[in-house]
């Protein structure tokens, strides 16, 4: 992958799903509502200064995919 390009889809991995779990509380407080189940499924990601993830979350409870970023600056835990 090179710098500024988005990598292949890839099956999610402990660290994507660790980074979806610091954003899920963002998440239900943009949508007003609770997921009890917020597992990542896939995502890409992408080199700038720093790492951009996007994330492909199962949600429940309407049993859907939401797509949700992160943004990892250099030196630092996912934002």
């Amino acid at each position: 992958m090179m710098c500024g390009g988005t990598s292949a889809t890839q099956p999610a991995t402990a660290e994507t799903q660790a980074i979806a779990d610091k954003v899920k509380s963002q998440l239900e407080e943009k949508e007003n509502k609770k997921f009890p189940v917020f597992k990542a499924v896939k995502f890409r990601s992408q080199v700038v200064a720093g790492m951009n993830y996007l994330i492909k979350v199962g949600c429940q409870p309407r049993e859907s995919l939401a797509e949700v970023g992160a943004r990892r600056a250099q030196g630092r835990s996912a934002q």
